[in-house]
């Protein structure tokens, strides 16, 4: 249910309708509006009616209920859309667009320098590189671990790019918040409910991908855990589902992006790299990203894909990528879109 206080409504009030609140066992999660408060109240949906009687308190204007069953990632709290600051030169959502760009894992020393120094040349908001990689096969490289953390903190060290790097277990979570700035979790994740959990007092941004099979409504729920938690700061990542068809990785929803907006307010990322699995066909769906309104890009880069340890055919080569970037600049003002580092909206919603 949602309690809208009326406009001009005082703190006593609203602290007063808070206590009522929690007295009938929810919990109360307050979003401060223009003109009015409103107040979500979360638990269980059983006690809707005991609910419906805090319209007779003084300072409230009407009490509504929830629709959708993702209550915080829902539009009916919070109809303006968030904006999540990163870093001074990188912000996601809002007129921004942000870039993120670096290597599928962190190989070495040479190959994240080079990486870095590259992208934030050509603009990227961010640098991604994963330390610990999650792999379908055993067999296949897994990642530097704590070793790759260190090389990533030496990146922004010298290039001032946050750090986007995968979390894939709540065990580690303290090591990987020491060195990045934005937690991802990668598609196989996006259920891991414990986890979730345990990103919800991070106290860091939290990059969640969907699922390769799931549904939107599936991902806004996986986003509901860890805003429910008490982490506000959201990104959903559309980065391709499974389908029948085999002539590319996955297949890169875009429908997803205008269906999300229409449902959320959290910021959108693709990533046409996952989504595509094709290096040739990754910058022509980055600008259809740009296009049809995500608030960003997360695209695999290295200097020499064809040595990498994992996703070397998603790659794009440095000055593919630099490329990439000059291609954007023109639709990114045809839609209104600040483009890249150089432009970033460092504005918290």
């Amino acid at each position: 249910m949602i309690v809208v206080m009326r406009a001009g409504a005082s703190d006593q009030d609203l602290a007063h309708v808070i206590e009522k609140i929690e007295a009938l066992g929810y919990r109360a999660h307050v979003m401060y509006g223009v003109e009015r408060k409103v107040i979500g109240c979360l638990g269980d949906e059983r006690g809707k009616a005991q609910l419906q009687s805090l319209e007779l308190l003084r300072g409230v204007e009407n009490v509504v209920p929830i629709l959708s069953p993702y209550k915080l990632a829902g539009c009916q709290l919070k109809p303006e859309p968030s904006i999540v600051t990163v870093s001074s030169e990188c912000a996601i959502g809002g007129r921004s667009f942000a870039v993120i760009a670096g290597p599928c894992a962190v190989e070495s020393e040479e190959q994240i320098l080079q990486t870095a120094r590259a992208v934030a040349a050509a603009g990227a908001n961010a640098l991604r590189g994963g330390a610990f990689k999650p792999r379908s096969s055993t067999y296949s490289f897994q990642g530097l671990g704590e070793e790759g953390l260190r090389l990533l903190r030496l990146a922004k060290e010298e290039t001032g790019l946050a750090i986007v790097t995968e979390i894939m277990d709540r065990y580690v979570l303290d090591q990987v918040i020491e060195s990045a700035d934005i937690l991802q979790v990668g598609a196989r994740n996006m259920q891991n409910f414990p986890l979730l959990n345990a990103l919800g007092s991070a106290g860091k941004p939290v990059l969640l991908k969907r699922g390769m099979s799931a549904t939107i409504e599936e991902l806004l729920l996986s986003a509901e855990y860890i805003l429910a938690a008490g982490n506000p700061d959201v990104i959903l990542c559309e980065r391709g589902i499974r389908t029948f068809e085999t002539a590319t990785r996955n297949t890169l929803d875009l429908n997803a992006i205008p269906a999300l907006k229409a449902r959320t307010h959290l910021p959108v990322l693709v990533d046409p790299s996952h989504g595509t699995g094709v290096w040739s066909y990754v910058a022509p769906m980055a600008k259809a990203a740009l296009a049809c309104g995500a608030d960003g890009i997360i695209v695999e880069v290295h200097p020499r894909p064809e040595e990498v340890l994992s996703d070397g055919a998603q790659s794009l080569k440095l000055d593919k990528f630099a490329a990439l970037m000059n291609e954007m600049k023109p639709i990114a003002e045809a839609v209104g879109r600040n483009l890249g580092r150089r432009n970033a909206e460092c504005v918290r919603a």
